[in-house]
């Protein structure tokens, strides 16, 4: 029996002698302290949680910057439309730039009006006989085949805006864009009888 219990005794003696020298050379090297130092959590848990914030944040504002613009687009359409269905635009003589800048004249400094806005203008006989073409082709480009026709007293006219809007961030998998060049449509639409002026 004292054979077993002098090598347990022993075993336990060089354990013990281990254990010191390895607790020695890690308060040598500082890993003691290094595993007990917590400083940089708050900066690693940062880290972590920061790129899904910021993305978050940025489809935020992207998403209410482009509500906010659609809004400001679908206003402009409907208060210079008015001017067609009372007849002062067809009065004045107003072609497709004139009519451009009413709508221009309206929209905030959210768009680039001249080089990115679209107006297509057209008269139809009757409500069911509306044939709008789609305002983007097969390759998702915009057509800008447009055209100005404010029609006469007692006419059907439909008055649409097309703005191409930049997307800029794409992240938390919300992407805007729905054209090919990466940017977003917006449309606006004012359908309406013209009223019966005689000119």
């Amino acid at each position: 029996m004292r054979g077993p219990r002098r090598m347990t005794v022993a075993m336990a003696y060089v354990i013990r002698r281990i254990r010191e020298r390895a607790n020695a050379m890690a308060s040598r090297f500082g890993v003691k302290r290094f595993v007990r130092d917590e400083r940089g959590t708050n900066v690693v848990e940062f880290s972590i949680v920061a790129l899904p914030f910021v993305g978050l944040m940025l489809a935020i504002l992207q998403t209410a910057i482009i509500f906010f613009a659609q809004q400001t687009l679908e206003t402009a359409v409907a208060n210079s439309a008015r001017l067609i269905r009372t007849g002062q635009a067809q009065q004045q003589n107003f072609d497709a730039t004139t009519f451009k800048n009413q709508v221009c004249s309206q929209i905030m400094s959210l768009f680039d009006c001249q080089d990115g806005l679209y107006l297509d203008v057209r008269t139809y006989p009757t409500f069911a006989a509306m044939n709008l073409q789609k305002p983007v082709d097969q390759n998702g480009d915009l057509t800008k085949n447009f055209t100005y026709q404010p029609g006469h007293g007692g006419q059907i006219v439909v008055v649409r805006a097309f703005y191409e809007w930049p997307v800029v961030a794409r992240m938390l998998g919300l992407n805007f864009s729905n054209l090919s060049d990466g940017k977003h449509l917006m449309a606006a639409t004012a359908a309406f009888r013209n009223e019966p002026f005689p000119w």
